[in-house]
């Protein structure tokens, strides 16, 4: 039996009709959408599967929303006629890491959801009281770009750091929208091949997110954490922790710290992860993975035709 890892995508997966064919193919999936409606006291599911895109992806509606898809779609592998083989390790991107403490048994699905939606409420504030933007930068080393947003930060007096480190190829900076553009004139100036401006207001995992993080800590503090069963790989430190307190440490400093995602991939592949289950809405995280090893086998499974591929291929190698 292959060994594998659990992993769970954050926003920018989201998309209109997530989880609507999972929801009508199977009860579990139905019944989980319809407590998070219940739990959030709204029609998250309507959202999920109609829509329209910009309510759905308002930072307040998409992270509930990405975390209701993963925790159906989790539900719907464990009534799998063959299981999914005890993960490894487990990580979520982002947001995506409080799908993965439900999942090692950390957090319960109700206080998950009701910090994401805290979470998304602090960051929309916090978007609104410091406005900034993020980039995509395609094909420039992480060590310079980490120098060019230090530098274009000391030039303008104000906050540019990297957010993302998702692939060896794919970057994501994050901050004050003068600093930023700094940045991004640099990247291209080093000899990036693309420079794409995402379509954002809220400068993530960036120091114009400490307002968000001063609030959410308590938030945090006040919910019950309990020690993970399995590993959960940390966004911030791209190490595996099981403790509550490191957990909770993590997601308040996730706000205003670089998402380590190359790294905490490769900690996994490095403990002979082979096989990545990609849990939930879309396949971005998949694509990462492929670039950081493509050695390692992928599955995207949010929807009835991926379940029953994921379950053919588990059922082969038993």
């Amino acid at each position: 039996m292959k060994s594998i890892a659990l992993v769970f995508p954050g926003q920018g997966s989201q998309f209109v009709g997530m989880g609507k064919a999972l929801s009508e193919a199977y009860p579990v999936a139905r019944q989980t959408f319809q407590e998070a409606d219940e739990l959030l006291g709204r029609h998250l599911s309507d959202l999920c599967f109609y829509g329209p895109a910009d309510k759905l992806t308002d930072t307040v509606n998409a992270q509930p929303a990405l975390l209701a898809t993963s925790i159906a779609t989790l539900r719907v592998l464990d009534d799998l006629g063959v299981p999914v083989p005890e993960p490894l390790a487990v990580a979520g991107h982002s947001m995506g890491e409080y799908t993965a403490f439900v999942r090692a048994g950390s957090l319960s699905f109700h206080d998950a959801l009701s910090l994401v939606q805290e979470r998304g409420r602090q960051m929309k504030l916090a978007g609104e009281k410091n406005p900034g933007g993020m980039a995509a930068i395609i094909a420039l080393d992480g060590d310079r770009l980490a120098e060019i947003c230090a530098q274009a930060s000391e030039k303008t007096g104000k906050p540019v750091q990297v957010a993302n480190y998702n692939s060896p190829g794919q970057i994501v900076i994050s901050g004050d929208r003068e600093a930023l553009a700094q940045a991004m004139e640099m990247a291209k100036t080093a000899g990036a091949r693309r420079v794409i401006p995402l379509a954002v207001s809220i400068a993530a995992h960036s120091p114009l997110m400490l307002p968000a993080a001063s609030a959410f800590a308590k938030v945090v503090e006040e919910t019950p954490f309990a020690d993970a069963r399995i590993p959960v790989v940390l966004n911030v430190t791209a190490r595996p922790a099981t403790s509550a307190e490191e957990m909770q440490r993590d997601l308040v400093m996730q706000l205003t710290s670089s998402v380590q995602w190359v790294k905490s991939v490769q900690w996994m592949i490095e403990q002979n992860v082979d096989t990545f289950i990609e849990v939930g809405a879309g396949n971005v995280l998949s694509g990462l993975i492929r670039r950081i090893d493509r050695k390692v086998k992928t599955f995207s499974v949010g929807d009835p035709d991926s379940v029953a591929n994921l379950s053919e291929w588990l059922a082969g190698e038993v």
